[in-house]
């Protein structure tokens, strides 16, 4: 049933769509395709990290900053090897793997300041 639904909708969006936009809508990783959409979605998982930026370093989960960033560089390669080369998934894979680094990077720079901090006050004891 969806199935059918959906290729109606695309059936009738193909009327519209330029002249100029036709390689891209025909493309075997265009909108037509799943691989087009997941990583649309997959974007906010980016807008999840970034929104992560703001919440302190001590709360920050290092397992799942951990699993972001391997599997968005695991996945950034696999896009590049699949048929068809698929540019945006590489590319939300890509930002989902900075976006998990940068926090792991910022929960090991509040430990080091954490260490540092109780170093320095045993010292002054």
């Amino acid at each position: 049933m969806a199935s059918a639904f959906y290729k109606l909708i695309i059936r009738n969006a193909d009327k519209f769509v330029p002249a100029r936009m036709q390689p891209l809508w025909n493309h075997p990783a265009g909108p037509k395709t799943v691989f087009f959409w997941a990583p649309c979605f997959k974007w906010g998982l980016v807008i999840a990290g970034l929104g992560d930026l703001k919440r302190p370093a001590e709360k920050l989960s290092v397992s799942q900053s951990g699993a972001l960033a391997a599997t968005g560089l695991i996945w950034s390669r696999y896009s590049l090897v699949i048929t068809p080369r698929n540019l945006n998934l590489f590319s939300v894979n890509l930002f989902v793997a900075v976006t998990g680094c940068y926090q792991l990077y910022r929960v090991f720079r509040y430990n080091q300041d954490q260490k540092a901090l109780k170093n320095s006050s045993a010292a002054s004891n």
